[in-house]
C-alpha cells in the first residue's frame, strides 16, 4: 500500500512563488513517471508538468519557463516549483506518481490535492 501526501499550497500574490511537495510512503521500490495536474473551478483537470523516470520533462505552454518539476528519490518526494505566479494559476493542484512497488507491480497514485490561490 502506498500513500501520497501533498503540501505547500496557499495564498500568494501575483509574481510570487510556491513549492508544492508530494511525499510518497509505503511499499515503494521506485518512483517512475510523475505528473502535476490542476483543476480550477468549473474547468477540467489539466496536466501542468510531467517527468519520466529517465528525466525527460514536459510542461503545459501556460507554465513553461515558470514552473519546474523535480524529485528527490531518497525522500520519495516529487516537487513542483512555481515562480512568477499569475491569478490564472489559481486551482487545486494534484500530484500523480507511477510507483513501482516492492511487489514488483506498478500503479498510479493520486495526492489529495492542495489549493493554490494567486491574488492580483
Amino acid at each position: 500500500q502506498v500513500q501520497l501526501v501533498e503540501s505547500g499550497g496557499g495564498l500568494v500574490q501575483a509574481g510570487g512563488s510556491l513549492r508544492l511537495s508530494c511525499a510518497a510512503s509505503g511499499s515503494i521500490f521506485s518512483i517512475n513517471a510523475m505528473g502535476w495536474y490542476r483543476q480550477a473551478p468549473g474547468k477540467q483537470r489539466e496536466l501542468v508538468a510531467s517527468a519520466t523516470s529517465g528525466g525527460s520533462t514536459n510542461y503545459a505552454d501556460s507554465v513553461k519557463g515558470r514552473f519546474t518539476i523535480s524529485r528527490d528519490n531518497a525522500k520519495n518526494t516529487a516537487y513542483l516549483q512555481m515562480n512568477s505566479l499569475k491569478p490564472e494559476d489559481t486551482a487545486v493542484y494534484y500530484c500523480n506518481l507511477r510507483i513501482y512497488q516492492i511487489s514488483r507491480r506498478e500503479y498510479d497514485y493520486w495526492g489529495q490535492g492542495t489549493q493554490v490561490t494567486v491574488s492580483s
